[in-house]
């Protein structure tokens, strides 16, 4: 595959560039398309994404309807058919504005201005279509295979909403159309999954417009909640964990001397009681720092690991909420670590066996990124290189492998992030642990060493699930909503056939809840065919006992599991068996 650079330079593509160079001449393709349709257009930013590629794009008054964009890829398909050369040339920045201009591109325009005096700008061009981009891109036309425009939605130019409003179009592209066909199925599936409708379905949450990206739960959701909690806690008791609760307000000096004030404040709500600033919490480290501040500390109580399941809340802008996937206000499985120098690898070893042990209980994959020194932190350079080089330690002593993302860390120190792999392939950010020199210097944490001498603690900063709410979505996609049976709201539901074997039915119901195993009893005039499909596909439930005459005459029942086998069995071996499932935590 054949690519130029800016300076006209043409060469084989590397392979890992493919896909990038695919999608960033794709985006130039449909901006072509776009023009061609609609001549007023003027463009923004068209870059190549992980996931795809999108152009940001001013239209005027025309407001595109869906199936606008089917129009827009069919004229994408033309321009690749016409197989048209892919040029580059460099102009001087003044020849650059003036090019822009004569083009009506407003937008380019202003974003030249942003760039130094002395620049050169590079451009690329097919047919009458001509584009200020860094590249590379594809040498022609042709050689972009398979593509799919996918959705349209509305963007802030520079993502500022003081500015105008924008039309943003998505689109997928890959290498071949076989490529491209998979990547659609895993979308479908993806949609299937969508934990929004499968929540909706399932009666596990819901979202109302009087409180935007704060969750209401309902009891089904409550359900599969408070069974995280417990195995959160119960994992964390036998590792060493005590646990605390701290204000959801607190004053506003308290987050300045913790640093968020002046790093976080966009992202913080804020109150005035008696007069004096406070602020609502959106992060638990600086009450857990108050917790290990509030009694003298020796070198014999350490480490302290102090964890908290905190309500937080943070100001994210509307139009990137989603869901549980990205809220306002989550619980954080929050728990920070006081240790002394010389306990620093131990500690991190056994977060990371700890965040293991949770992810291998759900059978999710992960890998493993160090994050750095981010240009907006605080602290020395010593302190900063002590940690990270305390984060490597750790990782090297486990052999575990790791990729370094260069300048995103936390602005009090490095941390390690656990990126999740669900059973559609998709990675998910949840655990993370942060090594922090600089919270207990800006608190003045003490303990007294073993020759009564006061000296600093370090503290972890680390969480499993990350936000509980966060990791239900992921769990309810991971699963298509088809919970493991010690999460599952409704673990068995029993299905009279008919009046005949009501009495039956109740009487295994009630011997079911007596051992409390979730079940419930549908006694609607439905058709046994309904009830099953309800079950199944709707409540998703674990197990349907199917109880009929049969089944009543003979004091047994029948079991239909989710492979949608049945067999015929007592209930009391039927009952040690979900026992089971429920008490060991089966996945």
């Amino acid at each position: 595959m054949k690519i130029i650079y800016k300076d006209g330079t043409v060469k084989e593509c590397p392979a890992d560039q493919q896909l990038h160079v695919i999608r960033h001449t794709a985006a130039h393709v449909m901006a072509q398309a776009i023009k061609r349709l609609y001549p007023q257009a003027h463009f923004a930013f068209g870059p190549a994404t992980d996931n795809g590629f999108y152009y940001d794009v001013d239209l005027g008054d025309v407001k595109l309807a869906d199936d606008d964009l089917s129009k827009i890829e069919a004229e994408m398909h033309k321009i690749v058919k016409e197989n048209l050369p892919i040029k580059s040339f460099i102009l001087p920045r003044a020849e650059a504005v003036k090019l822009m201009k004569e083009r009506n591109e407003p937008y380019k325009v202003e974003h030249i201005g942003d760039l130094p005096e002395s620049a050169e700008i590079s451009f690329f061009q097919q047919g009458e279509y001509v584009d200020m981009c860094l590249g590379p891109h594809l040498a022609y036309t042709k050689e972009l295979k398979a593509f799919k425009l996918t959705q349209q939605s509305g963007a802030y130019w520079r993502g500022d909403k003081k500015n105008r409003m924008l039309t943003r179009i998505n689109g997928i592209a890959f290498a071949s159309q076989a490529e491209l066909d998979a990547h659609i199925k895993l979308l479908e599936e993806a949609a299937r999954r969508d934990h929004r409708k499968i929540g909706k379905e399932m009666k596990l949450f819901f979202m109302n417009d009087v409180g935007p990206g704060f969750p209401f739960f309902l009891p089904n959701g409550m359900t599969i909640k408070n069974e995280l909690i417990q195995y959160w806690r119960e994992l964390h008791e036998a590792n060493g964990y005590v646990e605390v609760s701290t204000p959801m307000i607190m004053s506003r000096k308290l987050w300045e001397t913790s640093g968020h004030w002046d790093h976080y404040k966009d992202n913080m709500y804020s109150t005035k009681i008696d007069g004096e600033d406070y602020c609502v919490k959106p992060m638990n480290c600086p009450g857990g720092v108050l917790v290990y501040a509030n009694e003298p500390r020796s070198y014999r109580d350490l480490p302290l690991r102090i964890g908290e399941l905190g309500l937080v809340h943070r100001h994210e802008l509307r139009g990137t909420l989603h869901g549980l996937f990205r809220v306002r206000c989550f619980t954080q499985d929050d728990a920070h670590i006081f240790m002394r120098p010389d306990q620093i690898t131990d500690e991190i070893v056994n977060v990371v066996h700890l965040i293991d042990q949770v992810y291998s209980k759900f059978g999710f994959k992960y890998h493993v990124e160090l994050s750095t020194r981010p240009e907006n932190s605080m602290g020395s350079d010593e302190d900063w290189e002590a940690a990270t080089n305390g984060l490597i330690h750790a990782l090297e002593k486990m052999k575990m492998p790791y990729k370094v993302n260069e300048g995103d860390g936390a602005f009090y120190g490095p941390k390690i992030d656990f990126h999740l792999e669900d059973s559609l392939g998709r990675t998910w950010q949840c655990g993370t642990i942060q090594l922090d020199f600089q919270m207990p210097l800006n608190f003045h944490l003490e303990y007294t060493d073993e020759n009564g001498e006061k000296k600093r603690p370090i503290m972890i900063h680390r969480v499993c699930f990350g936000s509980i709410e966060r990791f239900i979505g992921i769990l309810t996609e991971h699963y298509a909503g088809k919970f493991p049976t010690w999460l599952a709201p409704i673990q068995v539901k029993v299905l009279p056939v008919s009046e005949k074997s009501a009495d039956y039915a109740k009487s295994v119901s009630k011997a079911l809840a007596a051992v409390k195993i979730r079940t419930t009893l549908d006694e609607s005039n439905q058709t046994i065919g309904y009830k099953i499909r309800q079950a199944q596909q709707v409540d998703r439930v674990p197990y349907m006992l199917i109880i009929g005459t049969k089944e009543a005459e003979n004091r047994n029942i029948s079991v239909r599991g989710r492979d949608g086998k049945t067999v015929t069995t007592e209930l009391e071996p039927f009952i040690a068996q979900v026992r089971r499932e429920i008490d060991t935590r089966e996945c």
